[in-house]
């Protein structure tokens, strides 16, 4: 079939695999470095009482087969292992069908992690992965012209991508629609980065031109993706201009990243890749699977197109159990305020009105008003994202929030691995508090009187003191 294969978007393929591959690369890093203390056997919500609540059906995974630290170990570190070989070009050297399967394989590995993942995996960027990574394993080897079908899939999951938040937008907060939610956003976003004071400190009229150049982003231009060339490619690469915005102005995981890399794919790269390297006749047996693999995505596109035509628009929804085909969106509505949840210990006993109480440092949510924001993207810092929704909404922590503390009284290795900063290396504390504050970054004139980054009010006790259990006496020897 001579409308079945693109012989100019060989560059456009190459780009796109190699960027999924350094995105899946830090995915299974993330997993392999943090899981212990948030999903381990002894985690803050271990996997094995998940796997006793759910069934095959609801979650399907590798995990099914059995659980253990060392095999969760195995399946990241594996997928680290593969996303290099990728990376490295191995699978455009394999025959075409052991090419398929060396995409096919991340792809399971990381299914598998996100089904035992819970809240912490419970990310839109999660979905996003295993849907490109799904479609990647279509896109053949460097023997075969690139599928237009799968070309034309992955500008529909762009499509939806973008167009699915700039509704939730404009559905939402009418500080969209009036042109102000960047006057809040870059100071309450979940995790700011070292350019995100200056982002804040934009004037107004900039704030509004950057609310209109995202409405017009994610509104309109995803429309022009399905247009002839050269115009999808200018819609393209005006996406892949808002994405680096957004990678400037904060840390997304590699939510952003992966947008860039999908959008890569639409773009004809024909005028500097020159003519396209030898290349054969796709297989019949290959065209088939091919075209069953389409028929599915299409079939179940059905619900997500659905959604994003009704005024309830959910987001961040899977609508299968395999994350085949899901809907996107963020920031519906922006917070005014950003509240931070503060962990301090104490190694005092007994509580008193002097009790000096020291507080953990965690490695990218803001803590010291005099530390810098760091960058993390695309790397994803689980638990710091999830305090950020834990000063929102005490019910949302309510699951793991007192476990972690927990496991602060205990000093436990794996819990502390996460944070930056353990005010107490010689032994446990005595008793763990949270604290709410609300933080604003300062001012210019603050920043270079004070050196702060940030200015911070008490605002009310999030958890009260707990303290760490006592062991019981051994009994009196008679």
């Amino acid at each position: 079939m001579e409308w079945f294969t693109a012989d100019g978007y060989w560059l456009s393929r190459l780009v796109f695999q190699r960027g999924l591959a350094a995105v899946y690369l830090v995915a299974f890093l993330s997993a392999a470095l943090q899981f212990r203390a948030l999903i381990g056997a002894r985690g803050i919500l271990p996997v094995p009482g998940l796997l006793r609540r759910t069934s095959w059906r609801t979650a399907p995974g590798l995990f099914r087969l059995h659980y253990s630290d060392r095999f969760f170990a195995a399946v990241a570190w594996t997928g680290v292992a593969l996303s290099l070989a990728l990376l490295a070009g191995l699978g455009g050297c394999l025959p075409l069908w052991a090419a398929m399967l060396l995409w096919a394989a991340p792809w399971v590995l990381y299914l598998s992690i996100v089904q035992v993942g819970q809240i912490w995996y419970g990310f839109g960027w999660e979905s996003l992965l295993l849907e490109t990574g799904f479609l990647a394993v279509f896109l053949g080897n460097a023997d075969t012209s690139a599928p237009v079908l799968v070309l034309w899939l992955l500008r529909w999951l762009l499509f939806r991508l973008e167009f699915g938040a700039g509704l939730i937008k404009v559905r939402g907060d009418e500080c969209w629609r009036k042109l102000t939610c960047l006057e809040f956003h870059h100071e309450t976003q979940p995790m700011p980065g070292p350019l995100s004071w200056f982002f804040h400190r934009l004037p107004k009229p900039v704030h509004r031109a950057e609310a209109a150049a995202n409405h017009l982003t994610q509104l309109v231009v995803p429309f022009l993706l399905f247009t002839p060339q050269p115009v999808a490619s200018a819609a393209a690469g005006l996406m892949v201009l808002t994405q680096l915005w957004l990678v400037l102005s904060g840390n997304f995981a590699w939510l952003n990243w992966l947008t860039i890399v999908i959008a890569l794919a639409a773009v004809d790269w024909t005028p500097l890749a020159g003519p396209p390297p030898a290349q054969t006749d796709p297989p019949l047996w290959y065209e088939a699977v091919v075209l069953a693999a389409g028929a599915l995505v299409l079939a179940l596109s059905y619900r997500p197109a659905r959604n994003l035509l009704t005024r309830r628009q959910v987001m961040n929804r899977s609508f299968d159990p395999l994350h085949l085909v899901n809907t996107y969106g963020a920031f519906g509505s922006i917070s005014r305020m950003r509240l931070e949840v503060v962990v301090e210990g104490t190694d005092e006993r007994v509580i008193h009105e002097g009790t000096r109480w020291r507080a953990y440092g965690f490695r990218g949510k803001p803590g010291d008003p005099g530390r810098l924001p760091r960058q993390f993207a695309p790397y994803h810092l689980r638990l710091d994202w999830m305090m950020w929704f834990a000063a929102l909404s005490p019910a949302y922590a309510r699951p793991w929030f007192r476990p972690f503390a927990e496991r602060l009284l205990r000093n436990d290795r794996d819990t502390l691995r996460l944070l930056r900063h353990n005010p107490f290396p010689d032994g446990p504390p005595a008793h763990v508090r949270a604290r709410v504050f609300h933080y604003e970054f300062t001012g210019p004139r603050e920043l270079r009187a004070t050196g702060r980054w940030w200015r911070r009010t008490y605002v009310r006790d999030f958890m009260r003191p707990m303290a760490r259990p006592v062991p019981p006496h051994p009994p009196d020897r008679p």
